[in-house]
């Protein structure tokens, strides 16, 4: 594996999120073309191992992720024990974040304060305090993009704030 492809993968691992191949081309310093060659040559590489990992397009960009086959393992492993409100106040931050916990708490009622309490506990939403001073600024980390997998997420999320 080249060294691009390998500085691809670090990338990909450390944003544990979705990037396109231009934000992928600006962290590795390379310009577009060769991040594209760097990505095709990561892809073919984990397509040929036997790893619990793989290098996917989706619709958000490319995503270093845990195969389908080994997914069992999260819910093992990192358990998160949150009940429906906990679940749907969440959803509100993945979708509107970032969101003012005043809004939130406007869209979700007042037990949100007890939910993002929660969440930021769980290390799901990140909290900081507004430039005024009088409210927070939530949004969800990057836990929250490896646990739930994002590119499969936004039905998901979608369906539950209907379900409100």
């Amino acid at each position: 594996m080249s060294r691009l492809a390998s500085t691809i993968e670090a990338i990909l691992y450390l944003k544990a999120q979705a990037l396109t191949v231009s934000e992928i081309a600006e962290f590795a310093g390379c310009d577009r073309e060769a991040a594209e060659e760097g990505l095709i040559q990561l892809m073919a590489d984990y397509a040929h191992r036997d790893s619990a990992l793989e290098v996917v397009e989706t619709p958000n960009g490319y995503s270093l992720q845990l195969r389908e086959a080994f997914h069992h393992l999260v819910q093992t492993l990192i358990p998160a024990d949150l009940g429906v409100g906990a679940l749907r106040t969440l959803a509100a931050i993945a979708l509107k974040g970032p969101i003012s916990q005043t809004e939130l708490v406007d869209l979700r009622g007042s037990g949100a304060y007890q939910h993002v309490q929660e969440l930021v506990e769980f290390g799901f939403v990140r909290k900081r305090r507004q430039s005024d001073g009088r409210s927070y600024w939530l949004q969800v980390t990057d836990k929250f993009h490896q646990y739930f997998q994002l590119h499969q997420f936004p039905q998901e999320l979608s369906q539950l704030m209907k379900s409100k």
